[in-house]
């Protein structure tokens, strides 16, 4: 019972410590000087992630690009195809889908058919009014008239 009480002494003696503020003091500048050194390359850290950051958002921004340009050949080809298939100039098509493109292709198509729209003769002039006269000739007679 005797050490007992002896090592309930020694314990309480050793947490009843006091220190002085230069204890204190070394003390807290030896954490200080730990938790530091934890960080020390915190600023490295922080340079490369900033760049990892920039680099990130320049490959999102590149493949942005890059998706477009495939979409973009994508439709040309397509439309080509369509081109190709019904003879309608490529230009002529504007639709998003080889569907639709086809359907604007039919219907284009059905516009330009032969007797869609009159036939010119006489070197491609037309005939006016009941006189048959030429475009021609209209012009010449109405500028004979103003001299």
């Amino acid at each position: 019972m005797e050490e007992t009480v002896k090592q309930e002494q020694t314990t309480s003696a050793e947490q009843e410590r006091t220190f002085t503020q230069a204890d204190v003091d070394k003390i807290v500048a030896e954490r200080l000087t730990r938790e530091r050194a934890k960080y020390a390359d915190y600023e490295t850290l922080s340079k490369k992630a900033a760049k990892v950051d920039e680099l990130v958002e320049a490959s999102k921004t590149m493949r942005s690009e890059l998706d477009a340009l495939k979409s973009a050949e994508t439709l040309r080809v397509m439309r080509e195809k369509v081109s190709k298939d019904t003879g309608v100039p490529v230009d002529l098509l504007t639709a998003g889908s080889e569907e639709e493109c086809a359907e604007q292709a039919k219907r284009i198509m059905e516009f330009a058919k032969p007797g869609a729209y009159p036939q010119m003769r006489d070197g491609g002039e037309a005939k006016s009014g009941p006189s048959k006269q030429t475009t021609r000739d209209q012009f010449a007679k109405w500028f004979n008239s103003q001299t």
